[in-house]
């Protein structure tokens, strides 16, 4: 199981309800292999946290960089969200050392596939929102995302390469 309190230490929250931080952890491929613990899987919470982190992504971008287009907008939000970048930042946390995968899954390194950890993160700014509230979700976002942020500014929008390709 996940060690909770070592998680929070790491991203410096302290939960009022625990069971939002477990929740974003949980994998679809936990619940099939364990139907009697009263889990559900972070699906649900990926998908507001998905929601969260594109919004707060772009209002810093639009603050912030004043003369940045629409375009150019865009291009950096893209690259900043994508699965990629958020595995990667999941990685800073070690945020796959606290899933809970089905054994078929973690045998398959599924601790380290982007799709997992990205879908985690998401998860987990998800919980952050419910239990913390928006101000602290935005300030727990901005400061995941920093580095990722300083280099995509820096290197311009050529971070998305499907965008470019299509």
């Amino acid at each position: 199981m996940a060690d909770l309190d070592s998680l929070q230490q790491t991203l410096d929250i302290s939960f009022r309800d625990v069971s939002l931080l477990e929740q974003s952890l949980v994998h679809s491929s936990y619940i099939n292999e364990n139907l009697s613990r009263a889990l559900t899987s972070n699906e649900r919470l990926e998908f507001l946290g998905d929601a969260v982190l594109g919004l707060v992504v772009a209002e810093k971008l639009y603050r912030d960089y004043p003369n940045f287009s629409e375009g150019t907008m865009t291009k950096l939000r893209s690259a900043l969200v994508r699965r990629e970048t958020l595995a990667r930042v999941a990685k800073t946390i070690k945020l796959g050392d606290h899933l809970y995968l089905g054994r078929g899954e973690e045998a398959g390194g599924g601790r380290l596939k982007p799709a997992n950890l990205a879908s985690g993160l998401e998860a987990l700014i998800a919980a952050v929102l419910l239990d913390q509230g928006p101000t602290e979700t935005r300030d727990f976002i901005l400061k995941l995302l920093a580095a990722e942020m300083g280099k995509a500014i820096s290197q311009g929008s050529g971070l998305d390469h499907k965008s470019e390709v299509q």
